[in-house]
C-alpha cells in the first residue's frame, strides 16, 4: 500500500496522465474538423428501368376452360411459346362450324346485294322509259291541240262565211220581195230566194255547231294533256319510291354484310385467343390455376412471367421534409438485402459492400403514405450492381449531399436543422 501511494504521487505518473488527456482532447478537436458528408436515408426496393421489363401477369383475353398446360413454374419460355390452351365455354361460340356458317351468311347477303343492284338498275331503266313515254305523249297531245286549233280557225272562217251568206240571202229575199210587189219579179223567184235564205240559215247553224264542237275538242285535249302530266307524274313517283326502297334495302344489306364480316373477324380473332402465348422471353414464376378443366374468366391472370433481361433501378420513398434536397443527378449509396456491408454514412469512401447510383426521376406528387417516389439508376463507368439482384429485393439508400465539418453536423443535429440545401454541379452548370 505504501508503494502504490508513492507511484501515484510521483511526477512521472502525473505527467503521463496529463499527456493522455491532452492527446485525447487534441484528437477530439481534430475529429471535429474532419469532413462529413450529409445524407438522407430512404428505403425502397429493386425494380426495372423500362415498364416492359417488369414482371408481367399473363391474362386470358376471353373466358374459357383450361384444356392443356405446356409449362410449369420455373420454366423458361421464349416469345411466342404456348403457355396453355383453352376451350370454349360460352354457348354462342360452341358450334365448330361457326366460321363456315358465318361465311355462308356473308355470301348470301352479298348475293342479295347483287339482286338489289339489278333491281335498282331495272327501276332506273323503267324511270327513263316512263320519262320518254311522258315526253312523247305530251308532245302528241300538244300536236293534237295545235291541230284542233287550226281546225277551229277553219270552222270559224266557215262560220263567218255562213253568216255573210245569210246576210246576202236575206238582202236578196228582201229585194226580190219588193220587186215582186212592183211586179218586176215573179213569185217563183221570191220563193227560190226564200228557200236559199233558209238554206244559208241552216248552214250557219251547222257551222256554229262545228265551231262549238272544235272548241270542245280543244278543251278536252288540254284536259288530256294535264291528265298525262298527272298520270306519268304518279307513275314516276311510284318508281322513284320503289328505287329509294331498293336503295334503302341495299344499304341495310351492306350494313348487314359489314356486320357479318366484323363478326367473322371477331370469331377468327377469338379462335387465336384459345392459345395463350408468352409475350416475351422470361421465367414462369407463378401459376394461379393448378389443374386441367378449370374455368377462367375474361381478364383473369393465368400466370406471371419475369423477363429474362432487364435493367435494374431502385425506387426509394423520401419524406416530404427531405424532398427540397433531392435533385436529378444526386449521388446515392445502396445497401441491398442479402449483400454484406459496412456503412459509414458520413464517409462514403470508407464504406464496404455498398453500390453507387444517381437520381434520374422524381415524382411530383406523394403516394398514399405521404412519401415521394424517386428513381435511382446505376452510374456508368463505376462499380456495377450485382446481376444476381432480383426484382423486389429491398434496398436502403443514402442520398449523399453536401460535405461539412463534423462539428457543424453535430451542431445541426443538436439544433434540429435539416441538411443544407444545395444544388449539384449539374444544376449549377445549367444556370
Amino acid at each position: 500500500m505504501q508503494k502504490s501511494g508513492i507511484l501515484r504521487d510521483s511526477p512521472w505518473a502525473s505527467n503521463k496522465f496529463g499527456k493522455i488527456i491532452f492527446a485525447l482532447i487534441l484528437g477530439f478537436v481534430f475529429i471535429l474538423f474532419l469532413p462529413w458528408t450529409q445524407s438522407i436515408q430512404a428505403n425502397g426496393f429493386v425494380t426495372t428501368l423500362n415498364t416492359e421489363e417488369r414482371p408481367q401477369e399473363i391474362q386470358s383475353v376471353i373466358g374459357g376452360k383450361i384444356s392443356k398446360w405446356l409449362v410449369k413454374e420455373g420454366d423458361f419460355v421464349k416469345t411466342g411459346d404456348t403457355i396453355a390452351i383453352l376451350t370454349e365455354i360460352k354457348s354462342e361460340f360452341l358450334n365448330p362450324e361457326l366460321l363456315k356458317q358465318t361465311e355462308i351468311q356473308i355470301q348470301a347477303k352479298e348475293n342479295s346485294l347483287l339482286s338489289y343492284n339489278s333491281k335498282i338498275e331495272a327501276i332506273n331503266n323503267q324511270i327513263k322509259q316512263l320519262e320518254t313515254n311522258r315526253n312523247l305523249s305530251i308532245e302528241k297531245a300538244k300536236n293534237k291541240i295545235e291541230q284542233e286549233l287550226l281546225k277551229l280557225q277553219a270552222e270559224l272562217a266557215d262560220y263567218e262565211a255562213a253568216k255573210l251568206n245569210v246576210k246576202i240571202s236575206k238582202q236578196q229575199l228582201d229585194r226580190d220581195s219588193i220587186l215582186l210587189n212592183q211586179k218586176i219579179k215573179s213569185p217563183i223567184d221570191v220563193e227560190n230566194k226564200r228557200v236559199r235564205y233558209q238554206e244559208t240559215i241552216s248552214k250557219l247553224f251547222i257551222s256554229e255547231s262545228k265551231v262549238k264542237q272544235a272548241k270542245s275538242i280543244i278543251a278536252n285535249a288540254k284536259i288530256e294533256l294535264q291528265n298525262l302530266s298527272s298520270e306519268y307524274g304518279e307513275k314516276l313517283s311510284k318508281s322513284e319510291s320503289d328505287r329509294y326502297s331498293a336503295i334503302s334495302a341495299q344499304m341495310e344489306a351492306e350494313a348487314e354484310v359489314s356486320k357479318l364480316r366484323n363478326t367473322l373477324a371477331n370469331y377468327s380473332i377469338r379462335n387465336g385467343f384459345y392459345i395463350i402465348q408468352a409475350p416475351q422471353s422470361g421465367y414462369v414464376t407463378r401459376t394461379t390455376f393448378s389443374g386441367l378443366g378449370e374455368n377462367i374468366k375474361e381478364g383473369e391472370t393465368i400466370c406471371k412471367i419475369i423477363p429474362e433481361l432487364y435493367n435494374h433501378v431502385v425506387e426509394l420513398y423520401v419524406n416530404p421534409v427531405d424532398m427540397p434536397l433531392v435533385h436529378d443527378g444526386v449521388n446515392v449509396q445502396f445497401i441491398f438485402d442479402g449483400w454484406p456491408t459496412m456503412v459509414f454514412s458520413g464517409w462514403p469512401d470508407l464504406t464496404y459492400g455498398t453500390f453507387p447510383g444517381e437520381v434520374y426521376g422524381i415524382n411530383s406528387s406523394p403516394n398514399e403514405s405521404g412519401k415521394y417516389r424517386i428513381l435511382v439508376k446505376q452510374k456508368s463507368n463505376v462499380k456495377a450492381w450485382p446481376r444476381e439482384l432480383r426484382i423486389g429485393v429491398g434496398a436502403r439508400g443514402y442520398l449523399l449531399l453536401k460535405k461539412v465539418p463534423i462539428w457543424y453536423e453535430l451542431w445541426r443535429i443538436i439544433s434540429g436543422f435539416s441538411p443544407d440545401y444545395y444544388l449539384p454541379k449539374t444544376e449549377k452548370s445549367k444556370k
